[in-house]
């Protein structure tokens, strides 16, 4: 990676955010393969038109929070759409019983440098708060992170920006631009971006494209996450400066000329859980 691929920023770094699904831990097919066995428990089933446009639904919206896939899905009925839900659940924790997960290839070292640098490290995750737990129970990761949010704990899931701003909030950040957001879906990217995160980087292990993940805002995109220490390395050293307009990143693209609104700094809280 060249010097000119790398984030600086006189702020510095304090935080980091990143997605699970696709960003740090593989999906392998579990996510879609639950989507189609809650919808089927809805009467929709494969090989018919309504599966194809739920299927297609559910991939324009990965990233976002299951439960608001599944109202889109079924706007006419909130009870179909909670017991699709709890059917999403059982078969994504069915899945993990009988196969595992796997991360995503150098995520549990980027994790471990992230947070040895000082950072704090939060994940965002569209799971419930108890598949999210499931996941992290499974790959034991507790200990390699400061906090895990899911769209339980927030009012609003991605692409709204509340993951981001509660994660700034609970760890006690000064100013939203000593954020960086790493997400491999349209949503999350969207999710940062509207947090006032100064570094937004676009994963393309995730399921959207890199022409997706610019228009969403992102200021970078990478190949793997597990580049991630290395792009963010002067900022998480407090070094000065900021990345010019233009200047390559680590998957060859450029860095987005990304103007931002002011953004104010947030007063220091330390909450729990």
């Amino acid at each position: 990676m060249q010097g000119g691929d790398q984030v600086s920023d006189a702020t510095g770094i304090s935080l980091v955010c990143c997605g699970l699904i696709g960003t740090t831990v593989t999906d392998n097919g579990m996510v879609e393969r639950a989507y189609a066995e809650a919808i089927a428990t809805q009467g929709v089933v494969t090989g018919t038109t309504a599966y194809a446009r739920c299927m297609a639904g559910v991939h324009r919206s990965r990233g976002q929070s299951t439960i608001e896939v599944l109202r889109t899905l079924f706007p006419d009925s909130q009870a179909r759409a909670q017991a699709a839900q709890l059917a999403f659940d059982r078969s994504y924790s069915a899945a993990v019983d009988r196969t595992g997960i796997v991360a995503m290839p150098g995520a549990e070292l980027a994790l471990e440098q992230l947070h040895g640098s000082g950072a704090r490290v939060c994940l965002i995750s569209g799971f419930s708060r108890r598949l999210l737990s499931l996941v992290l129970d499974t790959l034991g990761w507790w200990d390699r992170i400061d906090l895990a949010l899911s769209p339980d704990d927030v009012p609003r899931g991605c692409p709204w920006p509340d993951l981001v701003l509660t994660a700034i909030i609970r760890l006690g950040i000064d100013d939203v631009r000593e954020t960086a957001v790493a997400h491999g879906m349209e949503s999350g990217v969207l999710c940062g971006h509207r947090a006032g995160a100064s570094t937004v980087v676009g994963v393309l292990t995730g399921t959207h494209t890199t022409e997706r993940l610019r228009r969403a805002g992102a200021t970078h995109v990478l190949g793997s996450v597990a580049a991630l220490p290395e792009l963010l390395a002067p900022g998480l050293a407090g070094a000065g400066g900021s990345p010019e307009p233009g200047a390559a990143t680590a998957s060859g693209g450029a860095v987005a000329d990304d103007s931002r609104a002011a953004q104010v700094p947030l007063e220091r809280r330390h909450t729990g859980l």
